[in-house]
């Protein structure tokens, strides 16, 4: 089974004690000797090789290689998920596929951006690995793999794989983009760079992997404090990572955010919202957006903020529960103990 992770729906060991592993929520953990090593497989490059060897039998190659992968992609990039690669019908489409200006467009930008490859981004991965490693020992890792999606799909996770689409991570000012604006506006592709690679790698792991969101999570407070330890779960795995990034806001938004700290708990209080589970009334909160209507002045308030004062009220919970592990917090479904234990006020 394959889930998409689309910014929008067009074309990757150590045993540790948990005695240890408890009183390290608020230092940073050696994770050096953790035997996992990243390597981003250039499926896009191995892809393209169809154009100069013969067909079948790279076709077999990378059957063979990538095995439920290659299912995935041709199904994605041909856009039929019922495609029997077994019948090589389909090779025609993919003459048709490289025959268009428009890839050899794409190939032409990707290959420009990552002319240098992928060494940052797996050394990237590497040590996030390492980290979900470390906190939890049996948790099997995926292989990485790195793909055009014909900008339908900016990450995807299978059976056994996680796969990367670098034509939505070209950077925010790729030529690209503006005419993908119906589907990717700018308050989305501005974050489409290569330093979002490993957070949404590990984003997607624990959001469609780990700790998919229970179907009973309805209230405003239970998806605040589920979204809330999704990014302290980011926080624990990537922390060198800035804030901005691991939520994809902008300096000024973030800024915004710590300004209006307590206005923000004040208006979910006022608005009698954390019981709220009326889904079209509370989405706003959780909603990529360039704002969230109905605060701030001129449009400048940031967007999410169900998801970032979570994130405070985890990180407050943390800190007055040292005790409390890492997979100790993402197993905990009880979003008001958590909050009335954090003692979250919004200052």
């Amino acid at each position: 089974m394959t889930v998409l992770i689309p910014k929008k729906p067009f074309y990757f060991f150590f045993l540790v004690a948990v005695v240890f592993s408890a009183c390290t929520n608020n230092k940073r953990v050696d994770v050096s000797n953790i035997p996992v090593d990243v390597k981003i497989e250039r499926f896009d490059k191995e892809f393209d090789a169809m154009r100069t060897i013969p067909m079948a039998r790279q076709s077999a190659y990378l059957q063979k290689k990538y095995g439920v992968f290659y299912r995935d992609f041709i199904g994605l990039i041909l856009q039929d998920r019922n495609i029997n690669i077994r019948d090589t019908a389909y090779f025609k489409l993919l003459r048709q596929v490289f025959a268009n200006q428009a890839y050899n467009d794409l190939k032409h930008d990707v290959d420009s951006v990552y002319k240098d490859g992928l060494d940052k981004q797996e050394e990237e991965l590497t040590d996030a690995f390492r980290h979900i490693k470390y906190y939890f020992p049996k948790k099997q890792l995926p292989k990485v793999y790195a793909y055009y999606s014909g900008f339908e799909a900016q990450t995807t996770i299978g059976n056994g794989y996680f796969g990367i689409g670098l034509d939505l991570f070209l950077g925010g000012d790729s030529r690209f983009y503006p005419a993908l604006t119906n589907a990717y506006p700018h308050y989305l592709s501005q974050f489409f760079n290569k330093q979002n690679i490993t957070p949404r790698v590990v984003e997607g792991i624990v959001r469609e992997e780990m700790y998919p969101e229970s179907d009973s999570s309805k209230t405003l407070l239970s998806k605040m404090i589920y979204n809330g330890k999704i990014m302290y779960f980011m926080d624990r795995i990537m922390p060198e990572v800035a804030d901005s990034t691991k939520i994809e806001y902008t300096t000024a938004q973030l800024k915004w955010c710590e300004d209006f700290k307590s206005k923000i708990w004040a208006y979910f209080l006022d608005e009698n919202l954390l019981y709220e589970s009326d889904y079209p009334k509370i989405q706003k909160y959780f909603n990529e957006a360039p704002f969230t209507p109905g605060l701030g002045e001129k449009n400048e308030s940031a967007p999410k903020l169900a998801i970032w004062t979570g994130w405070q009220i985890v990180k407050q919970y943390m800190d007055k529960h040292p005790e409390v592990t890492l997979p100790q917090l993402m197993d905990n479904a009880d979003a008001q103990k958590i909050l009335n234990e954090s003692k979250y006020k919004g200052k």
